[in-house]
């Protein structure tokens, strides 16, 4: 297929004046200025389509401008815009009782509305240190929870999130996140290896550097997004629930990425057959529009009035998108990202045997990743040939983001067709065979 010139005329003019006015900090992955879309297709400003294949970071969960979340949004737009938390509201009481409905958990949940991800993980963090009374935490390597102070602590992905920012809040120690494909501890026999690495925390963390009576919680994602959209395996959460039950540590779950239907089912943590006490979410939860929140088991959620609260939490058009976006998902999109999901992973599965430089494909539903490397054998990581794979995704029609140093995560809306997945993996196949001709690794179908 041909490639776009791109950016286009209109794309450069407007880049050139974002430099200007907006902050470096953003990570902005290639030239794409966004004029419009509608479900998985979105067109720049010059009117080039592309099929959207990571949704705004897993964010528009039913596509781009859903008419059912815009009239949502309309509706409620006519009747108030803001009244703040000090306040009440029907639109937030529904919201909270339709997630007290769906938590991972069977104990009555209550939610704190936050207006992000990183703070809902700021959230659980300030509930975790009020309901425990305790003050330390253990996070992951690996992890990403967010940029704000407390959370870009548990952070531990990049170096740069941390660079140039000490001191980060104390009270935190990392453990190895269980990933399959990169083991770094040595298994015992019969051990899976996410109880290996929950071994080592009681081992290794739990009194040789943190009195177990001292830790407030342990923060863990269900699936690593920013670390590699990395899937643990089945023996990880049921091991680490118990371990935090021996030792009265709260287990808090982020499914800021992973949650709101991606991966088949509402909460990825429900394919571990495990119940959290905290949960974090966000992104997908309202179709785009700013809104996250923060539930935990009632008997936790003890603080009193005043301990904890924001301006914009509850916002009634966030509300209203939620709700909107919660009733598709619940009806047709969740089934749709489980079938899609699996046709998805079996079809990347199967292109991994004619490219020498896939080494793994992992996910659950319509959250996948795709790990290049340089050689299948010592697995060096293929950074910049995954960086090429998505800038010649880019120029013929298909947005793509990385994870990792060298991961494609595949994160489309839920509500993707069939044909829009067969055009987006064409796109992708052509993009692997190009960059893999670029770094002269073998010919596809060759094994290496």
């Amino acid at each position: 297929m041909q490639p776009m010139k791109l950016p286009g005329p209109k794309a450069r003019a407007l880049i050139k004046r974002d430099a200007a006015v907006i902050s470096p900090s953003y990570p902005r992955s290639y030239p794409f200025v966004m004029d419009h879309g509608k479900g998985t297709e979105v067109w720049d400003v010059d009117g080039n389509r592309f099929l959207d294949f990571m949704a705004g970071i897993a964010v528009v969960s039913t596509g781009h401008a859903h008419p059912k979340v815009v009239q949502a949004i309309q509706e409620q737009a006519e009747k108030f815009l803001h009244i703040s938390s000090d306040f009440y509201h029907e639109k937030w009481i529904l919201l909270a009782e339709k997630l007290a409905e769906i938590a991972p958990f069977h104990d009555s949940a209550v939610s704190f509305m936050t207006n992000s991800g990183t703070e809902a993980v700021e959230t659980a963090i300030k509930l975790a240190r009020y309901h425990t009374g305790r003050s330390n935490f253990i996070g992951f390597t690996g992890a990403f929870h967010g940029r704000t102070m407390g959370a870009v602590t548990f952070t531990a992905s990049k170096a740069k999130y941390h660079r140039g920012f000490y001191p980060l809040m104390n009270g935190v120690v990392h453990a190895p996140f269980p990933n399959p494909y990169r083991p770094i501890l040595e298994r015992r026999p019969g051990e899976d290896y996410g109880e290996t690495v929950v071994r080592y925390i009681e081992e290794q963390i739990l009194g040789p550097i943190l009195p177990p009576e001292e830790v407030a919680g342990i923060l863990v994602e269900t699936i690593q997004g920013e670390g590699g959209y990395i899937v643990p395996p089945p023996g990880f959460f049921p091991a680490l629930r118990k371990l935090c039950d021996r030792y009265d540590i709260l287990l808090i779950v982020d499914e800021v990425q992973s949650g709101m239907g991606r991966t088949g089912k509402w909460w990825a943590i429900e394919h571990f057959h495990t119940e959290p006490d905290v949960l974090t979410i966000a992104k997908g939860i309202a179709s785009g529009l700013p809104l996250g929140a923060c539930i935990a088991r009632r008997h936790i959620m003890d603080w009193e009035r005043g301990a904890h609260g924001n301006t914009f939490g509850g916002n009634p058009i966030a509300c209203a998108a939620a709700l909107a976006t919660i009733e598709l998902i619940e009806n047709q999109y969740m089934h749709n990202a489980a079938e899609m999901g699996q046709y998805l992973l079996q079809a990347l599965t199967e292109m991994q045997t004619r490219h020498p430089s896939i080494g793994d494909v992992r996910g659950l539903g319509l959250m996948i990743g795709v790990e290049f490397v340089m050689d299948r054998k010592t697995k060096e990581p293929a950074e910049k040939l995954h960086e090429r794979v998505i800038e010649l995704a880019f120029e013929r029609g298909l947005l793509l983001l990385g994870c990792a140093r060298n991961v494609i995560r595949i994160a489309p809306p839920l509500s993707i067709s069939r044909s829009e997945v067969n055009e987006g993996l064409a796109i992708f196949e052509e993009a692997v065979t190009l960059a893999e001709k670029e770094f002269g690794l073998a010919a596809p179908g060759a094994s290496r």
